[in-house]
């Protein structure tokens, strides 16, 4: 198996980072730190450190300053699973999960996962089910269906269900294939631009703007991350969408939040003014989404020449695929490591990865894709687009091996993460949050601002402060 110092330097070199920056860069800790067979640690450490080692590079370009940056991987495991430490308070996190979302039998003796935190996907579970939302009902009616003539219809009706497969049969599907076919991160040039100057500041990413268009995990946590080293960070939302509220507060940290809802004029006229002056364009819409609404990456180019692009989707960019809604909990289930689990953990039906790395991994390779895209940008101009999936994460991480006796390794516990978590206020109250894990020497990662309700501010970009 690769080091985890191998697969930074392969995920490092494979974006055309200079390898000699790699020696700055010091991994600490042993893995493994939760219990899975999965080098889920390694995942974290080595996303979160791409991520830092970008910023710090960034920094060189503008001030002429090295500096070190360090990733300890137990630090790193607890930040990729950061909401469940999060104490609002002194309150802990309530249930992510809706009562009828889970892990149900069908008739072939197989199983499905739901996934219904949000009403329109459970309404939409229910109407194909012809049931109340009910953990029995629900149960006796799968009973009566074929699993994947159920997850076909459940998309069909708008739900986002997986049936869970084994490795091999992931492997068979044509959307495999599609993966096979793409990078971990993908960086393309998609329009001409002048490069654009850096601002002035003392940190990073200080006077860069970043429109985060994005829910639950993933996405959120590239704003985050980008918004730890300094740049102005706008969470977008619409007042119609439903959110996660503990996730919210977690994944908002150092964000600015506003309102606009695109299907309105106002809406759609307020996005395209915020990207008119933004710098990075971060949004976790399923592919070909936005360019519905007029925001395709070409689009946003048109509009602001140089600007960088981030697409996040759930099984990638292209393929049958390509258009299926999805969160980790799904991709887990569809792409054989629930199965996978379950199998090392001598469990019947599927078990869960400790965190949801995928998610959580994905984020920091977001922001590592942004910022890498970004630094091209000032080097040679143009504008430029990011594309990361899920489920081509999940791929990195299964061709990573296995722990064989990784699920003997005990669970991190509030107790044991408390050192890494910091108190501060926040729009919510005061918080006890996880910080950030990656060490930059001279330029410390730090969230300027609180977390804060959504649609708490103007949809203006603020002046420089």
């Amino acid at each position: 198996m690769q080091s985890p110092r191998d697969l930074l330097t392969d995920l490092w070199t494979s974006v055309g980072g200079d390898a000699a920056a790699l020696d700055r860069v010091t991994l600490t800790g042993d893995e493994p730190q939760l219990p899975s067979s999965f080098r889920v640690d390694a995942a974290a450490q080595v996303a979160i450190a791409a991520s830092g080692l970008a910023a710090a590079e960034i920094w060189a370009m503008r001030s002429g300053q090295m500096q070190d940056v360090s990733v300890d991987i137990r630090h790193a495991a607890i930040e990729c699973r950061s909401e469940r430490y999060l104490r609002r308070n002194d309150e802990a996190p309530t249930s992510f999960w809706d009562p009828i979302a889970g892990v149900y039998q069908v008739k072939d003796g197989r199983y499905v996962r739901l996934h219904t935190n949000f009403p329109h996907h459970r309404d939409a579970v229910c109407q194909v089910l012809d049931c109340p939302p009910e953990r029995e009902a629900v149960q006796a009616a799968l009973l009566h269906w074929d699993g994947e003539a159920f997850e076909t219809a459940a998309y069909a009706a708008g739900g986002v269900v997986a049936l869970m497969r084994s490795r091999e049969e992931w492997q068979a599907l044509p959307q495999a294939a599609a993966l096979d076919a793409l990078p971990l991160v993908e960086i393309s040039r998609i329009g001409e631009a002048a490069p654009k100057p850096w601002p002035e500041g003392s940190r990073p990413l200080a006077g860069l703007r970043v429109l985060d268009l994005s829910r639950v995990i993933a996405g959120p946590v590239a704003g985050r991350t980008l918004a730890a080293h300094g740049a102005d960070v706008m969470l977008v939302s619409s007042p119609k969408l439903p959110s996660v509220r503990w996730l919210v507060i977690d994944t908002g940290r150092g964000k600015l939040s506003s309102f606009a809802d695109l299907t309105t004029q106002e809406g759609h006229a307020s996005l395209r003014e915020l990207l008119s002056e933004a710098d990075i364009f971060s949004q976790g819409y399923r592919p070909r989404a936005l360019a519905a609404l007029g925001f395709s990456p070409e689009e946003a180019a048109a509009i602001n020449p140089g600007v960088v692009y981030v697409s996040l989707s759930a099984y990638g960019r292209f393929g049958p695929w390509a258009e299926r809604r999805g969160f980790d909990s799904l991709v887990q289930c569809v792409t054989g490591f629930n199965h996978a689990e379950g199998q090392a953990a001598g469990v019947t039906g599927p078990k869960e990865l400790p965190m949801q790395i995928l998610d959580h991994a994905t984020g920091y390779l977001m922001a590592f894709g942004a910022m890498i895209a970004k630094a091209r940008q000032a080097r040679e101009g143009g504008s430029w687009h990011v594309q990361v999936s899920l489920a081509r994460t999940g791929k990195w991480l299964w061709e990573m091996g296995r722990l064989p006796h990784g699920l003997a390794t005990p669970e991190i516990t509030p107790e044991v993460a408390a050192p890494y978590l910091d108190q501060v206020e926040s729009g919510f109250g005061t918080l006890r949050a996880v910080r950030h894990a990656a060490i930059l020497s001279a330029t410390p990662a730090a969230w300027s601002r609180p977390s804060v309700p959504l649609g708490t501010d103007a949809p203006v970009w603020p002046a420089s402060w």
